[in-house]
């Protein structure tokens, strides 16, 4: 006898990146940062006092609230501290979506939304991408005549590191009459040149929010911590009613505010990934693979027809020598490699062991 809810046992679950049990393995898959977290943050890890546990959290983590507010030049009541990026996508869903009605995407785009909006009991609206991962132009008309009550969309995209202007971002917040999520977990890589802001458009749309994490830019993937910024009207019931009691840990919030302090060390990260891309995409293409210019911390890697070696032989013969990078046997991606950018170290043994591996298999 199964107890489960009918939409929880008709559901897929989510598939994360292969996690090795090994140091010696090559983690090319998930998109980490390549980098060690600021020395602020094992300053301020060593320096956690162990008797803290013992006691509850700050329930809405004010203090690094208020750093976040004040580096985003907004206010304490448009931001909410979350355990994880993936809890504010969820937080977002049960706020917004009632069991029953629609949740909007693209596609591909990251598979937990969908996963996520199935355990809420929605249905689900999605669009194709185009040619170039561009959205369509009549993307807002098509989420209300589904009649969706909340879209996200990832930005940087996922996985093909496109970035959006925020002018197309702002069309479509204006045009869609219900709540647009951003997801932002990419954003801390993104050239500066571009000039990219999206928060500025907080205090514009009553529907807008946006999303961020640690994860990435700050080398706190192992921690699970990230923000929701979004009008008050926005954040208050996630806050106050649908936020779990104590959702992120006192040690999370200690080392979040220590990130934060240090960001002149996060950033100095994100420009050497920027020049790592850079030189890996320039390699990538040599070997004949077609790459697109990305705006994340990797790079998705066409596998060319005229090769005789599908995206999924060199997925595996690259894992046979301890070097994982994702492949997803979905339409448009299943002749592609996500890669994630490594250090100069890293990439090179990458580079190296694809040159291997295309002269055997092509």
């Amino acid at each position: 006898m199964s107890y489960e809810r009918d939409n929880i046992r008709r559901m897929t679950a989510y598939q994360w990146g292969e996690q090795p049990d090994s140091r010696e393995v090559l983690k090319l898959n998930t998109n980490e940062n390549p980098f060690p977290p600021s020395p602020a943050v094992a300053i301020a890890l060593t320096a956690f006092g162990v008797d803290q546990l013992r006691r509850y959290p700050a329930p809405t983590a004010n203090d690094l609230r208020q750093k976040l507010a004040e580096l985003h030049e907004m206010e304490v009541d448009n931001i909410v501290i979350t355990h994880g990026g993936d809890e504010g996508l969820r937080l977002a869903l049960t706020t917004f979506v009632e069991p029953g009605r629609c949740f909007g995407m693209l596609e591909p785009s990251y598979s937990l939304y969908s996963v996520l909006a199935e355990i809420q009991g929605a249905k689900i609206f999605s669009a194709p991408l185009g040619d170039s991962w561009d959205i369509p132009r009549d993307f807002a008309h098509q989420l209300n005549e589904a009649a969706v009550n909340l879209a996200c969309i990832v930005n940087p995209h996922a996985p093909s590191g496109t970035l959006l202007d925020a002018d197309r971002i702002s069309r479509l917040a204006n045009d869609f009459q219900g709540v647009l999520l951003v997801d932002e977990a990419y954003v801390d890589f993104v050239d500066p040149a571009l000039r990219y802001d999206l928060v500025r458009l907080i205090n514009a749309f009553d529907n807008l929010l946006i999303l961020r994490t640690f994860s990435k830019g700050y080398s706190l993937a192992g921690l699970r911590l990230g923000y929701l910024i979004g009008a008050a009207e926005l954040i208050e019931p996630i806050i106050n009613k649908t936020r779990d009691s104590y959702n992120v840990d006192q040690i999370s919030q200690t080392l979040g505010e220590a990130a934060i302090g240090d960001r002149a060390y996060a950033e100095e990260t994100w420009r050497q990934v920027r020049a790592a891309r850079r030189l890996l995409r320039e390699e990538l293409i040599k070997m004949g693979f077609q790459v697109g210019i990305s705006q994340t911390n990797f790079l998705l890697a066409e596998v060319p027809l005229d090769f005789s070696a599908s995206a999924e032989e060199i997925y595996r013969a690259l894992k046979a020598e301890d070097i994982l990078v994702r492949f997803f046997a979905t339409p448009l991606l299943e002749d592609k490699l996500r890669i994630s950018v490594g250090t100069k170290a890293q990439n090179t043994r990458l580079c190296k062991a694809l040159a291997r591996i295309i002269g055997k298999l092509t």
